[in-house]
């Protein structure tokens, strides 16, 4: 099942407080970017993020559940983020995009 551009857009919404977030069409889904580092997806409807160590801090510090999906068949388990939680959501994208290397430029 491909995600609908409707959750898409409720994700972003949820998002806009950090800078240079953005989401490009994958095969169905949708690779989510922040400060132009891939910081995860939307993947059947679900919100999934790369499980760096800052990320999972993160959602420990905050009590929150830390549950590790599959986007699909295959692929390795990524974090499955609640795109409720809008201030905890950009919390642990943010720390996620700190943590990565810059993105190589092209």
């Amino acid at each position: 099942m491909a995600s609908t551009k409707e959750y898409l857009d409720y994700v972003l919404e949820q998002l806009a407080a950090l800078d240079a977030v953005s989401a490009r069409p994958m095969m169905g889904e949708y690779v989510l970017y922040c400060q132009g580092k891939v910081v995860g997806g939307v993947y059947d409807d679900r919100l999934l993020l790369k499980p760096t160590s800052a990320a999972l801090r993160a959602l420990r510090e905050a009590g929150a559940e830390t549950r590790m999906e599959r986007p699909y068949d295959g692929a390795k388990e990524m974090l499955l983020a609640d795109a409720d939680r809008r201030e905890l959501l950009c919390s642990v994208v943010r720390s996620i995009a700190e943590e990565l290397p810059a993105a190589r430029k092209k």
